[in-house]
């Protein structure tokens, strides 16, 4: 399972806790997407979890040497390229999806839980620790090997599934 994530905001802790924890802990892989905020943050992540990410605009001079501005994963065939998302407009996110030939645009930085469908399927988890008056989620998407694609799904740290969605990987252009 990949478990993706974004806008801890924490001082002292990864800020896991309910079915986030669990999804993590259960994780093959981590994406997260920027603003750990703190060093001792992403380290605490670094020492739970096989963990890929970015740094967002709040993260410090100490996380932004650590972790890239942009990254291309890949997981399970799938290319998913991870931006933060501070300094795009929703263009400007899918011309780096496309330029990437990613299957995948994850972000963050709205704290606002969405996938958009398009030529490259957009993702924000949304934030699981800081919601900011929308709703706390993070993303799980697991690999159907008899269906060639993922299927995911947005997941508040309650356990509750509130949105669902498919993401199947686009050939090399």
């Amino acid at each position: 399972m990949l478990v993706v994530l974004s806008d801890t905001h924490g001082r002292d802790s990864a800020r896991l806790e309910g079915r986030t924890a669990e999804a993590v802990d259960a994780a093959d892989l981590v994406i997260h997407a920027g603003d750990y905020m703190t060093e001792t943050v992403l380290d605490a992540f670094e020492a739970r979890c096989d963990i890929r990410g970015v740094y967002g605009n709040n993260d410090p001079p100490a996380v932004r040497e650590r972790v890239p501005a942009e990254e291309l994963v890949e997981w399970a065939g799938l290319r998913i390229a991870v931006v933060h998302g501070h300094e795009h407009t929703d263009t400007a996110l899918s011309m780096l999806g496309r330029q990437a030939n990613a299957d995948l645009l994850v972000f963050g930085h709205s704290h606002a839980p969405e996938f958009r469908d398009g030529p490259v399927p957009m993702l924000n988890p949304g934030s699981h620790a800081d919601p900011r008056w929308n709703r706390p989620g993070h993303a799980e998407l697991e690999f159907d090997d008899v269906a060639g694609r993922a299927e995911g799904r947005l997941v508040e740290p309650a356990g509750e599934v509130f949105e669902r969605f498919v993401v199947d990987p686009r050939p090399l252009e």
